[in-house]
């Protein structure tokens, strides 16, 4: 309060004999104070010039309003991944699958994205009152689970409807494992990708009880140690900006598919749309595996 008080007392600017160095360190107390840290060394900086104090107030406050407005953001962009599954499960009940996909390919492009932009902002610092894991967890659990078995249904991909138990389940453990992401950057057991598997299975107009067969092995996969591909995390970062790349054209190859079935198809673009999943498995096999135990 005292330092506020002060802020909110400056009429005028530093003056230009402003020794910076103070302000620096001072600058750094205000933080520190700001974000509810122990700072020993807050009062001793507040002798400085006044004007020290005045400016270094205004220019924290501003810096950490900032922060916290990005920070906020991208939970925001986050949970926004929750309304477009919403809408998805929507027009999923009006049977209509292709403005569903397009709704789920975004909720996908969301996901890929809200990682990167979190470390980034540093969210975890600057809003510390929410969990941006357990945010996530729940977005990812309703788009990567929820919505694409509801689809499953409507595009008759399965036999009976008992069978999408089976993913729902599974991904119900595989979300709430401890281990779900190694310390080295994989995810454990497969991870629940069901959005790619409802996509294809009815782009693809595979049979229902070979759909079946794909959900009850994957639904297995869950519960096997093998680490597969982060690709937000991937190392080196040039191969990151490869899956990134990769990832977009092959969103929007889906999303071609999707909408213009017939005039895409003399192009086989669906077809050469596997080959992403395709490479992304080869990643995860060479490069992740089956994990050790160690003991």
């Amino acid at each position: 309060l005292f330092v506020m008080a002060i802020a909110h007392a400056c009429p005028h600017p530093p003056s230009s004999g402003t020794d910076w160095r103070h302000k620096r360190r001072l600058d750094d107390s205000l933080s520190d104070m700001l974000r509810g840290r122990r700072c020993e060394t807050l009062f001793r900086d507040l002798m400085f010039d006044p004007d020290i104090v005045c400016s270094c107030s205004f220019e924290t406050t501003r810096r950490l309003n900032m922060n916290s407005f990005l920070s906020w953001s991208v939970h925001l962009f986050t949970a926004s991944g929750a309304v477009f599954g919403t809408f998805a499960l929507i027009a999923i009940a009006s049977n209509q699958l292709a403005v569903a996909v397009l709704l789920m390919l975004t909720t996908l492009f969301i996901d890929g994205l809200d990682g990167t932009l979190a470390r980034a902002v540093r969210v975890a610092e600057h809003t510390p009152q929410i969990n941006g894991r357990r945010l996530d967890d729940i977005v990812d659990y309703l788009n990567f689970v929820v919505v694409p078995v509801f689809f499953m249904w409507g595009a008759e991909s399965v036999v009976h409807s008992m069978w999408l138990a089976a993913p729902v389940l599974a991904s119900a453990y595989g979300f709430s494992r401890e281990d779900a992401k190694t310390e080295d950057n994989f995810f454990l057991g497969f991870p629940s990708y069901w959005n790619i598997l409802a996509i294809y299975l009815w782009l693809l107009g595979v049979a229902p009880d070979v759909g079946t067969i794909w959900v009850i092995v994957l639904s297995i996969g869950v519960f096997i140690p093998m680490k597969y591909l982060y690709p937000s995390k991937v190392e080196p970062m040039r191969l990151r900006v490869a899956l990134a790349v990769g990832a977009i054209l092959w969103t929007a190859a889906l999303a071609a598919c999707a909408q213009w079935p017939d005039e895409v198809a003399p192009y086989f673009l669906l077809e050469v749309s596997l080959l992403y999943p395709a490479w992304y498995m080869w990643l995860s096999v060479t490069r992740g595996g089956f994990k050790r135990r160690t003991s």
